[in-house]
């Protein structure tokens, strides 16, 4: 604006016309510029107003990205928190769990080597039974089969003596025949001389009436040994029949056997399971009311007595003073084990004479399989019956007051 003054002012001097006319134009250009500077100065202000809102808003998505990313490091501590809580929760746990996994294949292990053990003790005993009882058998049946063939034998026997008595009366008959015909020819002969006394005595003896009685007796002996042979056989076939049957009989008594056996044996496992259950059920109350008791602070009476020591596991040891809480506490749990295993176990029968064992009598035929015997109950081993119930006095008296309640355990009451 100052050099167009100043060029106006150097243009006035020189004409005065064209300066007016120049004046009015710039006047025309001040006033354009003005108004061109106004609207600028108000552009200039809309665009202050816009960059201060924008200031603001930048300065609220500043705030807003520090309090969301304030809020997510929080949120992110939180979960990592979390997360490493429930990782130290799950490792403990992990930690628990293989202990009590380790103890429970512990536990696992010595009792089924416990039991495998057992089990090959009786697998052993009842093959020795087995092997007895067979070999009992075996020579039981191979003397009858020896006394049935000396029986065979001697029928064979009979029956050739049978043959050999029929055959010489048969040729004893045809040499009556032959003599008798000599005689009826002897007698068709005119007489020539009279007999010596000798020969008389002969012929009176060689009569034929008494040929005739003669020949009828071996008949008669004849037919009386072929009934005799006829009921040998017959009694022979009947003996055959009952030995057969005697052989059924034994068969299924033998299968009877063993279901029996099978059946103990599975009774047997059930008793030892639920002995089991009760014990380690007994362990865990004795445990509980073990730790109960220490909570408590009571510690358990203990009595002394004057009774001596004995080591027969029949009689409980008096409890001294000096005596530990833990070692009474497994001499009673062993005592009542015992006690409970006396309950639960089944009372053996045993019959009036032990030694004599009444064995069905096998077939006499030799054609006859011999059958494997099974072994009787009464030779499988006897349980001895447990060791009797301790003295209450020799129990602390807070123990025998809590257990004696028990249905276990009330035979001790």
């Amino acid at each position: 604006m100052a050099d167009s003054a100043g060029e106006s002012d150097t243009d006035g001097s020189g004409s005065g016309k064209g300066a007016l006319g120049r004046l009015a134009e710039l006047h025309r250009r001040v006033a354009s510029l003005q108004q061109e500077n106004k609207v600028l100065k108000i552009e200039l202000e809309t665009y202050k107003l816009k960059c201060k809102a924008l200031q603001e808003e930048n300065k609220e998505l500043r705030r807003a990205s520090v309090t969301i990313q304030a809020r997510a490091e929080q949120e992110e501590e939180f979960i990592s928190n979390t997360l490493f809580k429930k990782i130290q929760a799950l490792k403990k746990e992990k930690e628990t769990l293989a202990m009590n996994y380790e103890q429970e294949e512990e536990f696992l292990t010595n009792e089924l080597s416990r039991k495998l053990m057992q089990l090959r003790q009786e697998k052993a005993e009842l093959e020795q039974t087995l092997e007895q009882e067979q070999e009992f058998q075996i020579n039981k049946l191979m003397k009858k089969i020896k006394k049935l063939e000396k029986k065979i034998d001697l029928e064979n026997t009979l029956e050739q003596e049978q043959e050999a008595l029929v055959n010489r009366l048969w040729k004893r008959m045809d040499r009556l025949e032959a003599e008798k015909r000599i005689l009826q020819e002897k007698l068709e002969q005119p007489v020539s001389a009279l007999p010596s006394p000798q020969e008389i005595s002969m012929e009176m003896s060689e009569t034929p009436e008494n040929l005739v009685k003669h020949i009828s007796f071996l008949r008669h002996e004849v037919e009386r040994l072929k009934q005799q042979l006829c009921a040998n056989q017959l009694q022979h076939s009947e003996k055959m029949a009952h030995y057969l049957e005697e052989e059924r009989h034994m068969r299924e008594e033998n299968l009877r056997l063993q279901r029996k056996l099978q059946r103990e044996v599975e009774r047997r496992e059930a008793l030892c399971r639920q002995l089991s259950e009760s014990e380690s059920s007994l362990e865990m109350d004795d445990e509980r009311h073990f730790n109960e008791m220490a909570s408590q602070g009571i510690r358990p009476r203990t009595v002394s007595s004057p009774v001596p020591y004995s080591s027969s596991p029949s009689h409980s040891r008096p409890i001294s003073p000096g005596t530990p809480y833990p070692v009474v506490f497994s001499g009673i749990k062993t005592i009542l084990s015992h006690s409970i295993r006396s309950c639960l176990r089944p009372s053996p029968k045993r019959s009036g004479s032990p030694d004599h064992f009444k064995r069905p009598t096998p077939p006499p035929s030799p054609n006859t399989k011999l059958s494997a015997p099974t072994p009787h109950l009464s030779h499988l081993p006897i349980i001895p019956p447990p060791p009797p119930p301790p003295n209450p006095a020799s129990m602390p008296a807070f123990y025998c007051c809590g257990l004696l309640n028990r249905p276990q355990c009330r035979h001790l009451a």
